[in-house]
């Protein structure tokens, strides 16, 4: 069976990125276990970071608006202006320096009888980048790869094992330039319930699936914030865990790309 892509729209266009006025310029519950930017120092322990809320005022996106095929709708037919609050870390690590390197992400909306999640992942600790985050599945784009869908899906199922015929590309987000160098191109997908994740433990430590209506709300959104050699910095978190665990961090460009796509979901 071939990838279901049904014609999928690119988010992005003909939509103005802006920043947010508050963040300083320049700068389910189904768990798998197996500007100018500033130079930063790599070591970061983003979770003992003070922390504020983000809702911005925002409400909650209804649930019908987070159903299939009312997501389906809006990539098909996206609104002509929406806002873009991030688009960058605003930072970069040592030693990265040049242009950027492509690469993308899947982000995975999975069609669960309690309503749609997204399937995230969290790296395990030996991995050069990104290690012990969570992340959406992704990486960067390879010369075989005929687009960045097709790194996106390749690298999904590298990962998790998720087949890409039982994926439904229904459109990307704008592109996410991280700290470390890539310029990420989301690519989201529709996920069948059929799929059976099998994650690769050199790079997986544990998928786990978030509802879609929690990461949509935000009022489960944070800032969180730090200084850099007297510079002021930012980035989005949305903790989560299944009741009675420790939660998963999910931060970063992750946190961000989601922010997007609220955005996105929500626009008239």
């Amino acid at each position: 069976m071939s990838t279901r892509r049904c014609q999928p729209r690119d988010a992005g266009a003909g939509a103005p990125a802006t920043e947010a006025g508050s963040i300083p310029a320049g700068t389910g519950g189904r768990v798998i276990v197996p500007g100018a930017p500033t130079l930063i120092r790599s070591v970061l322990d983003p979770t003992i970071l003070p922390a504020e809320p983000a809702d911005d005022g925002l409400l909650a996106l209804p649930p019908e608006r987070l159903l299939l095929p009312a997501l389906r709708q809006r990539f098909y037919y996206p609104p002509a202006r929406w806002h873009i609050e991030q688009q960058s870390d605003r930072v970069l690590l040592p030693g990265v320096s040049g242009e950027l390197r492509p690469a993308s992400v899947l982000v995975p909306i999975v069609d669960r009888a309690d309503g749609p999640v997204v399937l995230l992942t969290l790296r395990t600790t030996h991995l050069r980048q990104h290690s012990g985050q969570v992340a959406f599945p992704g990486g960067r784009v390879e010369a075989q790869d005929r687009d960045v869908i097709h790194t996106a899906l390749r690298e999904a199922e590298e990962e998790v094992g998720l087949d890409p015929a039982l994926v439904e590309v229904v459109g990307k987000m704008p592109e996410y330039m991280t700290g470390t160098g890539y310029r990420v191109t989301p690519v989201v997908g529709l996920v069948s319930r059929k799929a059976v994740l099998v994650p690769d433990p050199g790079e997986v430590a544990a998928a786990f699936e978030v509802p879609l209506a929690f990461l949509m709300d935000p009022r489960n959104h944070e800032r969180r914030r730090y200084d850099v050699d007297g510079v002021k910095r930012t980035f989005f978190a949305m903790p989560w865990g299944p009741p009675g665990q420790e939660p998963y961090f999910i931060w970063g460009a992750t946190a961000a790309m989601l922010r997007n796509l609220y955005h996105f979901l929500r626009a008239d």
